[in-house]
């Protein structure tokens, strides 16, 4: 297994990590990203024998957060790769699910950004998909709402860049 912690052998894995990676770059351009909860952590697998069926347990860190919300974007259609969404959490929050910025203009007009990808409170609502915790504190519901965003407005987080 990569680095990244998936799975080398999935092209479709590639490319949700890369449409993932362009909308969080997208979202983190001069607008506030979106914060979705966090969602189950085990999918089930059909290529298995009829008698066992796989699970996938997703660490409580931030990889581990990423490659869930990556599975659930790609249920969604949302693109984006885990290295878009690593850069853009790394800039906006550092890593931090519970960050919040109380000091910008959001914030001054009473919506301060949220988690892992700087969410302001409407862009969450707007944005959340479903199966996902409705908590802009919630790793993976940010990231998934932030991703869903970013490839509305930028066609994938892999398109949101920013300083780093």
């Amino acid at each position: 297994m990569p680095a990244n912690g998936l799975p080398a052998n999935s092209r479709s894995t590639r490319s949700r990590r890369t449409r993932l990676a362009r909308a969080l770059a997208a979202a983190g351009t001069g607008a506030a990203v979106l914060a979705l909860p966090l969602i189950g952590a085990t999918t089930a697998s059909a290529a298995t024998p009829a008698a066992a069926t796989a699970a996938t347990a997703y660490p409580n860190n931030l990889d581990g957060w990423i490659r869930q919300a990556l599975s659930v974007m790609s249920q969604h259609g949302i693109p984006g790769s885990y290295d878009g969404i690593y850069r853009n959490i790394m800039r906006e929050s550092s890593g931090n699910p519970q960050a919040i910025n109380l000091w910008d203009s959001n914030a001054a007009a009473g919506t301060p950004s949220k988690g892992l990808l700087q969410v302001i409170d409407p862009t969450f609502a707007a944005y959340h998909v479903p199966g996902t915790a409705y908590d802009p504190y919630d790793p993976v519901a940010n990231i998934v709402a932030a991703c869903n965003y970013a490839a509305d407005r930028y066609g994938s987080i892999d398109n949101v860049f920013g300083a780093y």
